[in-house]
Parts: C-alpha cells; structure tokens; sequence
C-alpha cells in the first residue's frame, strides 16, 4: 500500500536531527531570530501536524509563530544557614508550559481570534518556536463549516486562558494515557468525599 506525502512529512519531524528537516532549520532559525516574537505565516511549516490538530486552507484560519524563551525554573542555592528543604530549590514545577505561554501570548495579540492548537517547530540554546493555529469565530466562512463552527459558540470564548487547548489539558492532568483508558486525573467534583 502507498504511503501518503503527509506520512513522509510526519516521519521526517519525528527525528529533525537525522533527516533532511535539520538543514532546513539551520537557515530558518537564522531568519526567525531577527523577526519579532509573533508572526502571521502564510502557511504552516508543518503542514502534517497543523491539519491534524485541525487546520485547514481556507478563510477564516490564520497560523502565527510565536518565539519564547526556553529552560527550566532553576534558582541559585544558598551557602549559608539553609536546609536543603527550606532552600526553596527543590521539586519547583511551573504553573504552565512554555508552549501554553505561547498560546497565550499569540491569543493576546490577536483579540478577535481564538486559538485551536499549537506545534513545536523548532528550538535553539535561548529560544523555542510555536506554530499557533487561530480561528476567527465571527466569520462567515467558520460559522458554515460544520467541523469548526462549535468554536463559535459562547461556551468557546478564550478558551485558550482556561486551558481548553491540547497543551492546556495535558498540563491540567487531563491527557489520557493511552487509547481507551481512563483520564490521569479523576474528577475532583465525582471523587470528593465531603458530602458522603
């Protein structure tokens, strides 16, 4: 059975650094580091993994690359008079993602917008780069097509701030663990034990 180009695509990203994906990058990331920190693209860099998450080549649909910074929350240790425990160094986690925060940062600037999904699309030693897709809900073109006019409705208003997104679910501990299974976090609301 013949492969699809979108497959090709998708099995070139999964390993950038062993296939022909690694040259590409090395020009672009010289180019995207003079632009500024959110850009409007014509079209998505991957275009396999943006038309899975739900993009699509009509009116309505824009894509936005957004640059943020990269690395952990590692904070200096103190050298006098501190327990390890106390040092405030140890088990630190973000609140967010850096791919959230560039979620966020893509919906504030565009207002009327709301954003569906992001991909990772490249890195380097200071910086990361999202590829944000966003949906204008106020369009005619969203409100006819039956697989994206749910986006319309007022339930769907900055979903992105409530952590509706795929990367806002999976860093709520709502991402399920494999296909069929239950969530990685139960509801707190079915599973509360005061009123029982």
């Amino acid at each position: 059975m013949s492969r699809s180009m979108y497959s090709y695509i998708s099995k070139a990203w999964d390993r950038p650094r062993d296939t022909y994906v690694k040259d590409i990058q090395w020009t672009r990331l010289q180019r995207w580091r003079k632009e500024p920190a959110v850009v409007v693209i014509d079209h998505p860099t991957r275009i396999d993994r943006a038309r899975s998450l739900g993009y699509k080549a009509k009116q309505g649909i824009i894509t936005a690359r957004v640059r943020v910074r990269r690395g952990g929350l590692r904070k200096s240790r103190f050298y006098r008079r501190r327990r390890t425990k106390r040092m405030g160094i140890n088990k630190k986690t973000m609140g967010k993602s850096i791919q959230r925060i560039a979620e966020e940062r893509a919906a504030r600037k565009f207002p009327n917008l709301e954003v569906l999904n992001s991909y990772w699309v490249g890195e380097d030693g200071i910086s990361k780069w999202y590829e944000i897709i966003l949906i204008d809900p106020n369009h005619p073109v969203i409100k006819s097509d039956k697989n994206l006019n749910w986006i319309c409705t007022p339930s769907n208003n900055r979903r992105v701030y409530r952590g509706k997104t795929s990367a806002g679910k999976k860093g709520r501990g709502l991402s399920k663990r494999g296909i069929g299974t239950e969530k990685m976090r139960p509801s707190i609301r079915s599973n509360d034990r005061k009123g029982k």
